[in-house]
């Protein structure tokens, strides 16, 4: 059994206009804002517009941010309405992965195993990233939320495909 892939990815939100020209700050959402540099348009979701594609003119940093110039976008006026609107491009544009890197779009709702018996043990709610290595957050049968560390001694198959993830149980991973 296949399941559905996410055919696109959030890749930042737009904090506010910058300047007087239309341009908008951006809070990327995406491990590499540089990626920025790249596109040539994504797709903003509105509210009371609904979903947009925008040809992106220009890109710049400035701190934390992504500036983003949109063509037909010339004033802070017509970009304030867009204030925390997310940005997405399609999978297809999406930054490669190396061998054994998923998108979290595709980890978030993974069915968790135990591999010595192949019981269900809960889904993959959340992916959090600690710097160090990610941790899963799975939501239990009995609705606990149970944080299981991305190590290899710990995650022992994902299939993306089948939607499962494979997990060796170390000791007091499941306890309260």
């Amino acid at each position: 059994m296949s399941r559905e892939l996410t055919q696109e990815f959030r890749v930042g939100v737009v904090a506010k206009p910058h300047g007087i020209h239309g341009e908008v700050c951006v809070f990327p959402t995406t491990d590499d804002p540089e990626r920025f540099r790249e596109l040539r348009e994504v797709t903003l979701d509105t509210p009371r517009e609904g979903r947009l594609t925008l040809t992106i003119e220009s890109v710049k940093r400035v701190k934390k941010f992504v500036v983003l110039k949109f063509k037909g976008y010339d004033t802070p006026e017509s970009v304030e309405r867009y204030r925390s609107c997310p940005l997405y491009v399609p999978r297809e544009m999406a930054v490669p992965l190396e061998e054994g890197e998923y998108y979290v779009a595709d980890v978030i709702g993974l069915r968790v195993l135990n591999e010595e018996n192949g019981e269900t043990l809960g889904e993959i709610t959340d992916v959090i990233e600690t710097g160090a290595n990610d941790v899963y957050e799975m939501k239990s049968a009995d609705g606990k939320q149970i944080m299981i560390p991305a190590i290899k001694e710990c995650i022992r198959r994902i299939d993306i495909e089948q939607g499962i993830m494979e997990i060796h149980v170390m000791k007091g991973l499941l306890e309260d």
